[in-house]
């Protein structure tokens, strides 16, 4: 699957003056994430989850965040839309969303940016949804949010579109249906029809597919990738799941830790990688995997970022590590125009290092 994904190839919020905008800002990313970091305040101490991150988002794109979990990915995400709890707070870092500087917006214009700007679907659609309250009911509670003048009948047939959009047959009938009366499959595609309610055009997806059996996800994926064509939205996608990346991703942004170790596009990550625990992730793959024997683990646990260590925080798990690994963190070095990756074995001075699972050499 994953061959055959990569080898087919891939074919501001107006009228709000008032959002602060970035001085000498472009247009030319939808999303510009410049050197985030977000902390945690615990009775432990601060636990820095996202750590200098810097990403952009293209019109059109999907990008894909991938890693283990706790990570930061999620937080990530939460973090573009001001959706942190109150014990996290934006350190540092800028957050530019079609040309609005999302870190000095209030609650009232984050409020007018969420659904209509930037919307999500969450990973578990059982949760996000009420329990006892109709699917059309929660769709049309949220095409009402953002236009609140339409009329029952119009937000009616807006709703029935939506649901249409995102696959739910015989949708007058399921219209007045509750939650428990829908399979996983279809709670997920409801909840992506309330995601689509105001158009936004960046759409950020968490783990959309991991309470799903493979069957459904493939289906979901299929129909996360539809809706964004036809549409024109963009994606972030948040997911451990490297199949995933695969599907449904242009771009993929490894993370490691709070930071992002490795960025590209989907045949870059895949084909190409550079960095030693993107080796590990592909290694961890069954279709990488040589016959008879054991699925690959990476050795050892992640690091505490209560606590990160002063080097770079994949050091003590990577096989390769070199002794300035321990001392200080890698830059990132620029492969190609799309490709970037974090680790000293890029620099001039590294040795020659050859990748485990194939006969090619970096030097």
């Amino acid at each position: 699957m994953i061959n055959k994904r990569l080898k087919q190839g891939k074919e501001g919020l107006t009228g709000q003056p008032l959002l602060p905008r970035l001085e000498g800002s472009t247009m030319s990313e939808l999303l510009e994430v410049k050197n985030l970091s977000v902390s945690f305040h615990t009775p432990q101490g601060e636990v820095e989850a996202v750590r200098d991150v810097s990403l952009s988002l293209h019109p059109g794109e999907v990008l894909a965040i991938v890693g283990e979990s706790g990570c930061g990915k999620s937080v990530l995400c939460k973090s573009v839309m001001k959706l942190l709890p109150r014990n996290a707070r934006i350190k540092a870092g800028t957050i530019l969303a079609d040309g609005t500087d999302v870190t000095r917006c209030s609650q009232r214009d984050m409020e007018r940016l969420r659904g209509r700007l930037f919307s999500m679907v969450l990973q578990d659609p059982m949760t996000a949804l009420h329990p006892s309250m109709t699917i059309g009911a929660q769709i049309a509670e949220a095409v009402r949010a953002h236009q609140p003048r339409m009329t029952k009948t119009a937000v009616r047939r807006r709703v029935l579109e939506l649901m249409e959009l995102v696959g739910i047959d015989m949708a007058e009938e399921r219209y007045g249906h509750c939650p428990f009366e829908f399979s996983g499959g279809m709670r997920q595609r409801t909840v992506m029809a309330i995601a689509l309610a105001s158009n936004p055009k960046i759409l950020l997806a968490d783990e959309p597919t991991t309470a799903l059996d493979v069957t459904i996800q493939a289906q979901i994926l299929d129909l996360l990738r539809d809706i964004q064509a036809r549409l024109g939205t963009s994606a972030i996608l948040v997911t451990h799941d490297l199949g995933v990346v695969a599907r449904a991703a242009d771009r993929a942004a490894v993370m490691y830790a709070g930071k992002i170790v490795e960025i590209g596009t989907v045949e870059d990550i895949f084909y190409d990688p550079r960095h030693p625990y993107t080796w590990g992730l592909l290694r961890a793959l069954p279709a990488w995997a040589e016959e008879g024997q054991p699925l690959y683990t990476i050795p050892g646990m992640p690091p505490s970022l209560l606590h990160p260590p002063k080097g770079d925080a994949f050091a003590c798990r990577n096989e390769y590590a070199l002794a300035i690994d321990y001392q200080e963190a890698p830059p990132m070095f620029q492969l190609s125009d799309t490709h970037f990756a974090a680790t000293w074995l890029l620099d001039e001075r590294a040795p020659q290092i050859t990748p485990p699972w194939r006969g090619a050499s970096y030097e």
